[in-house]
Order: C-alpha cells, then structure tokens, then sequence
C-alpha cells in the first residue's frame, strides 16, 4: 500500500475542537436565556434492580446544570448506564455508549461523585465520550477522504463541513453519532489502508453504537463480489474464489455479531423463564427480533407509516439533507453510469488501479500505456494550454481534452473507489424517507462521507457555481443555531 501523507490532519483536529467548544457553549448559553420547554430532566428514580442503594445528587448547583442538560433519547443512555437494562424500550438504546459513559464515570471522574452526585457525574461523563470521540472521528473522515479524493484540500473542505455539519447538536450530546462515525469511518479508513482485520473489528463495535452499524458489512460485500469475480473470471483461480467468498462471508458474520448478540441478550432478560401469558408478542414470533419490535410498537417506524398529512413540517426539517443526498447521487450516476449500472464490474482496469482493495483480489494491474479522460476546460492548466491550442486549431472541442488519467479528473467525487459509499448512502436515505421518522434523516445520513465529498465538490469545483457553498454553510449554520437553541431547552429538532 502506497503511503499516504495528510498535510491538514492539525488543522482538521484543531476545527474540531473548536467546533465542539462552540457548540457547548451554545447550549449553555440558550439554556441561560431560555426556560427549557420540559423541566423534568434531572427527575431519577430509584433502579429497579437493587434500589436501596441510589446515590442520590447533592445540593449542586453544578450537578444541577448538568443534569438539566440530560435530554431526549440522552435519558435513556444515561439510565442504562446507571441502572441497566430496566424497559423493554430502553433495548433501543444499544449499550457502546452507556458503557462507555459508565466506565469513565467509575474510574477518572469516581472522586466527582460525592461533590456533584452520580447522575450528574453520568451526564458529564457522557459528554465528555460524545466530544471526544468526535474529535478522532474528523481525523479519521480527513484521512479517508484523502485516500478516495486523492486531493487534500477537497478532502480539507469535506472535513471542515463536517465538524460543523448541521447535526453537530447530536455530536456534543449525550448521544451514539460521534461513537458512531468514530469507529464506522474509522474502520472504512481501515478498510481503505488494507488493515482488514482491523477495519472488520472497528465496524461491528461500530455497530454496537446504532443499529445501522450491521450495513457496514455492506463494503465487505462488495469487496468479495468483485474479488471473486477477479478470481474467478480474470485470474482462473476457483480455489482463490472460493476462499474469498468464505473470508467475506465470515467478515461480514463479524459486522453482524454484536447487534445480534444484543438481541440475544435481550430475549434472555426478557422472555426466558416467563410462562406464555406473561411473554409479549415478539418472543413468540419465529425470529424474535426485539429492536424491531420495540421501533415499530412504541414509535410508529415502519414503511409509509410516517406519510401523513401532519407530518409535513418534519418532512420540510429533513428536506436539505434528503436534496443533498439525492442530488449527491444522481449527479453521481449520471456522471459515471456504465460504472453504476454495472455495480462496478465495468470499472476497467483503470478502476482497479484507483481503488484495488474493492475491485481487484491482488496487486493493481499497471499498464505502460496511461489511459484516457475527458477533462472540463476550466480545469486545464500550464503545459495543457498548449494542447487545447492545438487542438482548437485542428476543429476539436475546446470544451474536452484528452489528460491522464492518472490526473484530478480520475481523482475527486466522481471516481470508481466512491461507488460502494454511493450504494450505502442511497439504501440509508430510502431508510430514512420510506421507513424512519423523516426528521431523523438529518443526524441519520450525517456520519455519510459522500454527503461531504459531494459538498466539497460543489464548492471547490471551478466549474460550479460559487452559490452553491454559500448556501451549503448557510445551512450548516442555521441548523447549528437552530439545532442547539432547541435541543437543548427540550423542544424537538430531528
């Protein structure tokens, strides 16, 4: 594997902490200002398991502030934190965050207890995992981004919106997007440097974050259903074939084992040991599958189930990150459709040379001939002048040139190695129009890197209209004020 420098990775880290520190200080600010629309956040009742046992808060005024800034699904983490496991709806919630929360609140932050009480050291602890964990996780979407850009300034530009991506409210709470994206575009980082093994590890703690971490397998999938087709039709090879689709499908296995081992524990606490009057609905089901039980009974999530006529404020919320997804990619098929409607088998060799570890089972063929591509005209410069002359001269098409391909046009949004980043963001946005709450969308589809590769492209691109990034920021920081004045005062923003 070729080595790969990140000129911006400081400034990457830098804009993320100074994202984050804004952002708490905007919550502590409308906090100040504002009366929080429900005050019964810093309310905890006893544990049900072992309740004689509660530390209950001191009179804190610090405890007390933080506590009133644990909000929305931030309670439910919190509680299972302290107490477990206790609902049947708190299974929702999966467990890498409270145990992380939990973690932290016992060992560095323990002698804070007896000063602040439990919860509140809870609540601290939270946001401590939240914002940290976002802080790694720009490095690493600013480390990817170079390896499928090939630019580092574009990669910089993606990496700047997304520290300051309209659902940062989520990335400084006391909730999974920040554990999420951390170790999900980590681990595709891992994919893309060649380390599987640890790449397979970071995705399924990933999906130990949220459920949408088992689609990470995905990137598995289409690595094995290229490579074996390598093997298999370019090389001749059925014994490689044959053991690339076992160590694809045991990967894949991997990605899927916690989020299904979580059920499994699930079932245990829940219906094992109950007579059948006393089960619900779901453990009599042949495949008891608890979290989607509890999606579907408790909030309505389910295909079309979200189409009424009262919901069209939150589909108005979740329409700017919806049209970016969209726009993202049918610019993208239409701009490479032989490679999209082929899945990437018609990726050529070209292709292969972009981007092996998904469409090649070995080395990268080299060639001593470069290949073609066509390249706008307002990307052409220095010796290239004189090949457009010429070529004017000759009654060609000043707007196309021939370059290699080994140039910007191969690199950027709208090369082969993007495509299977392409597939997983347009089954998300389906998700979460088809079948999700719609205003979730926007912190949904936020830890997608093409969102941001797509963004960067608009705004970087010469041949774009400058327009566009205004409007792009615009909407990042209007969903950034809006976002944090609401969430944080208890009223409902995605």
């Amino acid at each position: 594997m070729e080595t790969v420098n990140f000129p911006h990775e400081t400034q990457v880290f830098k804009s993320a902490a100074v994202s984050r520190l804004l952002l708490l200080a905007l919550i502590v600010l409308w906090r100040a200002l504002l009366s929080p629309y429900d005050t019964s956040a810093p309310l905890n009742p006893n544990c049900l398991v072992d309740p004689h046992h509660q530390q209950h808060s001191p009179n804190s005024s610090i405890g007390s502030r933080i506590e009133s800034g644990i909000v929305w699904d931030s309670v439910y983490f919190v509680r299972i934190a302290q107490c477990g496991y206790e609902y049947e709806q708190s299974y929702a919630f999966l467990p890498l965050l409270p145990a992380f929360t939990h973690l932290l609140s016992r060992s560095v932050l323990a002698p804070l207890i007896g000063v602040i009480g439990y919860r509140a050291v809870l609540g601290l602890a939270g946001y401590i995992v939240s914002n940290v964990a976002f802080l790694f996780a720009a490095v690493y979407f600013y480390r990817l981004s170079v390896m499928i850009l090939k630019d580092p300034d574009a990669a910089l530009c993606a990496s700047m919106l997304f520290c300051f991506n309209p659902a940062s409210i989520f990335y400084s709470s006391i909730y999974s997007e920040s554990l999420y994206a951390l170790f999900s575009v980590g681990g595709l980082y891992y994919l893309m440097s060649g380390a599987l093994n640890i790449s397979v590890l970071w995705l399924a703690i990933s999906g130990c974050a949220r459920s949408n971490g088992v689609l990470n397998a995905g990137y598995f999938c289409f690595q094995t259903m290229h490579q074996a087709y390598d093997a298999l039709f370019l090389k001749k090879c059925h014994f490689l074939a044959m053991w690339i689709l076992v160590c694809g499908a045991l990967r894949c296995i991997c990605i899927f084992a916690p989020f299904i081992s979580f059920q499994v524990y699930g079932y245990f606490n829940m219906c094992l040991g109950r007579s059948p009057d006393e089960m619900r609905p779901w453990c009599k089901a042949k495949v008891p599958l608890l979290y989607n039980f509890i999606q579907s009974h408790y909030w309505g999530v389910g295909f079309l189930r979200y189409f009424q006529f009262k919901q069209l404020p939150n589909f108005l919320l979740a329409s700017p990150m919806l049209t970016l997804a969209l726009c993202s990619i049918i610019h993208y098929v239409k701009s490479q459709p032989e490679l999209v409607y082929s899945l990437g088998f018609r990726a050529s060799n070209e292709g292969k040379e972009y981007a092996p570890l998904f469409f090649s089972s070995g080395a990268a063929p080299k060639s001593n001939s470069a290949p073609v591509a066509e390249k706008p005209l307002s990307k052409i410069h220095g010796t290239q002048n004189l090949r457009l002359r010429k070529q004017m001269q000759k009654g060609g098409n000043p707007a196309l040139v021939p370059v290699d391909w080994g140039s910007t046009m191969k690199s950027g949004y709208l090369s082969p190695a993007v495509l299977p980043f392409i597939f997983h963001l347009g089954f998300m946005a389906a998700t979460a129009f088809f079948v999700m709450h719609v205003q979730v969308s926007t912190r949904f589809l936020s830890a997608s890197p093409p969102l941001y590769w797509f963004a960067s492209y608009l705004i970087v691109s010469p041949v774009m209209d400058k327009r566009w990034g205004y409007l792009i920021w615009m909407y990042c920081a209007a969903y950034i004020l809006i976002g944090s004045l609401l969430f944080s005062n208890f009223y409902p923003f995605t």
